[in-house]
């Protein structure tokens, strides 16, 4: 145990089995991540730069752009109907079934929030509302890591270069219409938004309402919101605690609305969707991630154990934050191993943006158990133990 470490640095606290135990499983799980494929690797998504993305009408070298996918289109499609003024449950079904994208069951459908939001903002509007929602997302986190045990000043600019090439692939254009971009950045600032006071009660009216647009654009964002109705409950903070599970009924019935109009357009000829029941295992979270990442661009030997060393950086960090980012990392990571066909990869950017937060805490992760793990090995620097 590292005595001069912070309160905050959980592995440095270890006793020497259980630190030496989590050492040999983080060892397991970076060199199983190194050699478990990433799929859907031959979608080369080329990401315009930063530039590119604030000036609509620049095209790639040769002057074309890449062809949309065959789902962005059923969105442009369905944008650009809303904008002549029809109902989006008056053709959404329609569309569907001139896609050949199932209808059953009404999963398959997506709610109509996105799409009615982005054909009233226009392709401009979505453009200021990605850049004006990234600066939120940071601006959001420098003031929580501000207030949090681990968030001094030096981390805290390491943790925002982090998290800003989480949240930077925001600004691709291509990807506007894509709804988990929306509902991920969403979560987000939701997440940075959250506090939890000294005696344990939370501050929370501005993150249910970002995260309740989130919900309202993307059925996955769900385990989000239950996930801070248990925290509350947990913290006894029962006021919070019902407002997060009054969100989730209030949703709920929003959803069966949307499954009702959907099945009554159904017809016995429209085939189900394929099975999601993917059981891919650790492939199946770790391309999620990377994936629907700016992590994309490195070669799967690299791009798999940064997942890895982000979750290290999130269960190490012993605070409010840490506590509730690793429990909802490693639940969306156990379901993207059990449920999720190889093409759902884009599920991951509900909370990609966020857990790359977790690198700028993952050096001082390893170094702690490794200290822990044999005391004396490594010389704990007394300058750095409030780092």
């Amino acid at each position: 145990m590292v005595a001069s470490a912070p309160a905050w640095d959980r592995f440095a606290h270890w006793p020497v089995l259980r630190a030496r135990l989590g050492l040999l499983a983080l060892v397991l799980l970076l060199v199983a991540a190194a050699l478990t494929p990433i799929g859907e690797r031959e979608d080369k998504v080329e990401t315009k730069s930063f530039v590119e993305n604030l000036a609509p009408g620049q095209s790639a070298k040769d002057g074309a752009e890449r062809p949309r996918d065959d789902d962005l289109v059923l969105y442009d499609h369905a944008i650009a109907r809303i904008r002549k003024g029809e109902n989006y449950y008056d053709f959404i079904v329609a569309e569907h079934r001139r896609a050949n994208y199932p209808v059953r069951p009404g999963f398959t459908v997506r709610l109509p929030t996105l799409a009615y939001i982005e054909a009233w903002i226009g392709e401009p509007g979505q453009i200021v509302a990605a850049i004006v929602l990234m600066f939120a997302v940071l601006l959001a986190w420098w003031r929580r890591l501000g207030e949090e045990p681990g968030g001094e000043q030096k981390r805290r600019l390491l943790t925002l270069a982090f998290l800003f090439l989480g949240v930077a692939l925001g600004l691709n254009r291509y990807y506007f219409v894509l709804h988990e971009l929306w509902s991920g950045t969403l979560l987000a600032l939701a997440f940075g938004l959250h506090r939890v006071r000294a005696d344990g009660t939370g501050r929370w009216g501005a993150a249910l309402a970002v995260a309740a647009l989130a919900l309202a654009i993307r059925e996955h964002a769900l385990p989000f919101v239950l996930l801070m109705a248990a925290m509350a409950f947990w913290r006894r903070d029962w006021r919070e605690g019902a407002a997060w599970s009054a969100l989730v009924a209030a949703f709920l019935v929003a959803l069966s609305v949307h499954h009702h109009v959907i099945a009554a357009q159904v017809l016995p000829s429209d085939p189900p969707s394929a099975s999601w029941l993917g059981l891919r295992g650790l492939s199946g979270w770790l391309s999620n991630i990377v994936m629907s990442s700016n992590l994309r661009f490195l070669p799967g030997w690299l791009a798999g154990p940064a997942v890895v060393l982000m979750m290290a950086g999130w269960a190490n960090w012993r605070s409010p934050a840490g506590a509730f980012g690793t429990l909802l990392f490693l639940g969306y990571g156990l379901a993207f191993m059990i449920a999720g066909r190889a093409d759902n990869f884009y599920w991951g950017a509900e909370i990609a943006p966020a857990m790359f937060i977790g690198l700028a805490f993952a050096s001082r992760a390893v170094k702690s158990l490794i200290v822990a793990a044999f005391p004396g090995l490594l010389d704990d620097d007394p300058s750095e133990a409030s780092a």
